[in-house]
């Protein structure tokens, strides 16, 4: 069937050849010691590069911005290299890649951080979180992240420098463009809502001051490496990890009005995705569309009529498929002549080798 999502979309300087999206999943498989991403994971993207654009799993600016065992940097030089890898192979078969550029905040545990305390917006302890690290085995051991300090200006002119620094190593590795993860409990989200910001300095309190440090993170990375590579990912809805915004609508409204300000590329909405989640909203998706004039994607629960829908329907330009893309390489091909989509194995997600990573067949009809 030939539908709107099947057609060509221009994303800065690119023209994709088609709508859909490989939106960043973590799967923490990266060579140890130095989180760096290797051959298997270049083979796994590859294997996907079918899809419009193809987001990489959160990789972290720093040794502070990890949160689980096994996820790769690119703020070593070795880190760089191993990036280059997988973009090489991406782009061998034709594929577009951003890098998602990911700072965990408060989403961590010492293990993980060389044994330093967590930082985040306030020093508040997410609730009911846990995080996995390496316990000696193949399989991640889960533990309760720790209460982390306010950061301070210092603290946070660093981070900005960091993620600044972080979209250049991102081209250097060979990256189409960089996509800023502002969703999802993270870092900047611990500075966006209300209930994880109790800040009294000019990084706190009102709306515009909880949405400062995103505004800044921005504005270093376009300086860094223009507009036109610049993605940011936000999670209106979600309370993944423990954040909460007291008038989620309101605040995420601004928030894709102060990013249109900074004419980035797009903006990339992940939706609540759990079965029985609440859906968004269709007059909020319609306040984002009128806030935000880049490229407009969505993630979450998607199939392939209801993501004909949202774009036929111009509330979204592009759809990500999450779940989806791990146990079919073939994804795009398999929506477009409605070929049955093939289960992943939820053992296989997070860590390990390549069983359960690029093992998962293209279709036979």
């Amino acid at each position: 069937m030939t539908t709107s999502l099947f057609d060509t979309i221009k994303l800065g300087t690119h023209t994709l050849n088609n709508r859909i999206v490989m939106p960043p999943m973590t799967r923490s498989r990266a060579t140890q010691p130095g989180d760096v991403a290797n051959q298997m994971m270049a083979s796994y993207y590859a294997q996907r590069a079918s899809a419009g654009l193809i987001v990489s799993e959160g990789t972290q600016i720093s040794p502070m911005g990890k949160g689980y065992a096994w996820t790769p940097g690119i703020y070593s030089e070795q880190q760089i290299a191993g990036w280059k890898k997988v973009t090489d192979a991406v782009h061998a078969k034709g594929g577009t890649m951003f890098a998602q550029l990911w700072h965990v905040g408060r989403v961590t545990h010492p293990d993980n951080i060389n044994g330093e305390q967590p930082i985040s917006s306030s020093a508040i302890k997410a609730e009911n979180v846990k995080v996995f690290i390496d316990n000696g085995s193949d399989e991640p051991g889960f533990v309760d992240v720790v209460t982390p300090r306010e950061m301070t200006q210092q603290d946070i002119d660093e981070v900005i420098q960091q993620f600044s620094q972080a979209a250049l190593n991102a081209i250097a590795a060979g990256f189409d463009g960089i996509e800023l993860h502002a969703a999802n409990g993270y870092l900047i989200n611990q500075f966006i809502d209300s209930e994880s910001n109790q800040r009294s300095d000019k990084y706190g309190g009102s709306l515009t001051n909880r949405l400062r440090f995103l505004d800044e993170v921005v504005a270093a990375m376009v300086d860094a490496i223009g507009a036109e590579r610049v993605g940011v990912r936000l999670a209106p809805l979600t309370t993944l990890n423990g954040t909460v915004d007291a008038k989620p609508e309101e605040t995420y409204t601004a928030a894709a009005a102060l990013l249109n300000k900074h004419n980035i590329v797009y903006l990339h909405i992940a939706e609540v995705d759990w079965d029985d989640a609440p859906e968004t909203p269709k007059a909020f998706k319609q306040a984002l569309r009128d806030a935000f004039k880049g490229v407009l994607i969505y993630a979450g629960r998607y199939k392939a009529d209801s993501a004909q829908q949202a774009i036929d329907e111009g509330l979204a330009d592009m759809i990500g498929f999450g779940r989806p893309f791990v146990a079919n390489p073939d994804l795009p091909a398999r929506l477009q002549h409605g070929y049955p989509l093939a289960e992943h194995d939820p053992n296989s997600l997070f860590g390990g080798g390549e069983k359960g990573l690029t093992d998962y067949p293209s279709y036979k009809a």
